[in-house]
């Protein structure tokens, strides 16, 4: 839906805004203040997409939204920004009051280094980054604002920055990768002279920290249309600061791949990085930069095993077992969708594991039963000793019995 500023406003009417929040409103609106809903949730729902919170903005600076209630958190009052604790039981909220601001010069890609409080909601509007969440809502009032022309690009699905292009991306390095997420998540292309500013502010990105940067790229990697996303992150020179060049024929096949992959952005990265797999060195320095958890790293490592390049074609079981024995069963599901080329290839890799062991403790006895029966010795001899025995097994997992494995030593 690509509503007019009076269809807007009737949508956000009628939206589910917490009577708490609105109270906060009330309140602010009451002692003399503009008090209006701003930021993605009011985009959100003027798109008829699910929302995540409320961002309230005001012309109150910090001190006075202290003053008017009784229960605040100081969360960034350098920066403009006081919660609000309001309300009771099931319906209290944690409001984040941010007062209108300007910001002076930027010094780190992504805070500016002084803040001057605003009493003008234009001149608010005026800092943000893209003309789609440059909207406001005076829940009071009932007036809805679009300075920008927001309402325009969401008619043509275009992500283009808020005034000057190139003065938004050097003041917050992370809108970069904000404006290709936006892309692949709303499915909208981005604007021209955006694309050229975010070229020339790439060094600004090189700023901001990684754990954001991962934020960015995972929500952009689980959007049902990746590639919306990929490509503007390749045309502009983001892919090559975030993950690693590639020549021109390896992103165009990572990136038509990936779309076919399910929505999880570990096997979807793993996808991106699937041509450097015989860099193992290179491919860790670019997850640990991404900050990732522990399990998404090793997700990640396993994914891009060399051992996985001969899945997608192996139609032998024996030789399926021995390549996932190289990742173990815990990430053989996960091979299977990123490196399997058909649903064919995916049901003979799931055929070939059913019930099948791929790590020594999978097998049907154990070092101890080993020693107790006289057929190894403590040591490396053991480890080795069962290794074999696997390997024995991923020829035919019948032969995994404990009379079977213990036979086939004494033989």
């Amino acid at each position: 839906m690509n509503p007019t500023p009076s269809q807007a406003a009737a949508l956000l009417r009628a939206a589910p805004i917490p009577a708490a929040l609105r109270e906060i409103a009330q309140i602010l609106h009451d002692a003399g203040h503009e008090a209006v809903l701003v930021g993605g949730a009011v985009r959100d729902v003027l798109l008829g997409r699910p929302h995540g919170d409320w961002d309230l903005a005001s012309s109150a600076t910090p001190d006075e939204v202290q003053q008017l209630f009784k229960k605040t958190i100081p969360t960034g009052v350098a920066h403009g920004t006081v919660t609000v604790v309001h309300g009771r039981g099931a319906a209290r909220v944690h409001a984040e009051v941010t007062t209108f601001r300007g910001e002076g010069r930027y010094e780190d890609g992504r805070r500016p280094a002084e803040v001057h409080f605003l009493r003008d909601l234009r001149e608010d509007l005026a800092r943000r980054d893209f003309t789609i969440n440059a909207f406001a809502w005076n829940p009071i009032r009932e007036v809805f604002t679009d300075c920008f022309d927001g309402l325009g690009d969401l008619a043509r699905g275009v992500v283009r920055a808020v005034g000057d292009p190139a003065q938004r991306f050097q003041e917050d390095g992370l809108r970069a990768m904000r404006a290709v997420r936006l892309c692949a998540v709303l499915e909208y292309r981005l604007d021209l002279d955006t694309a050229a500013a975010i070229r020339g502010a790439l060094d600004v990105l090189d700023k901001v920290s990684r754990e954001r940067v991962h934020v960015e790229l995972f929500k952009l990697l689980a959007a049902a249309r990746p590639i919306l996303g990929l490509l503007p992150m390749a045309e502009t020179g983001i892919w090559a600061r975030v993950l690693a060049p590639l020549t021109q024929e390896e992103l165009d096949a990572a990136i038509e791949h990936v779309e076919r992959l399910p929505r999880d952005p570990v096997i979807r990265l793993a996808r991106l990085l699937w041509p450097l797999h015989g860099d193992k060195g290179t491919i860790e320095k670019i997850v640990d930069g991404l900050k990732p958890s522990r399990d998404e790293r090793a997700r990640v490592l396993a994914l891009t095993n060399p051992a996985l390049a001969a899945l997608g074609q192996a139609r032998d079981p024996a030789q399926i077992r021995r390549i996932l024995a190289k990742v173990g069963r815990k990430y053989a599901a996960d091979a299977a969708a990123l490196h399997a080329g058909d649903w064919a290839q995916a049901v003979t890799i799931e055929e070939a594991i059913r019930g099948a062991p791929l790590a020594v403790g999978e097998l049907a006895v154990g070092g101890d039963a080993l020693l107790a029966a006289g057929l190894a010795t403590p040591g490396p001899q053991l480890g080795k000793t069962l290794a074999e025995l696997l390997e024995w097994v991923l020829e035919d997992p019948r032969r995994n019995t404990a009379e079977q494995l213990l036979a086939h030593l004494r033989r």
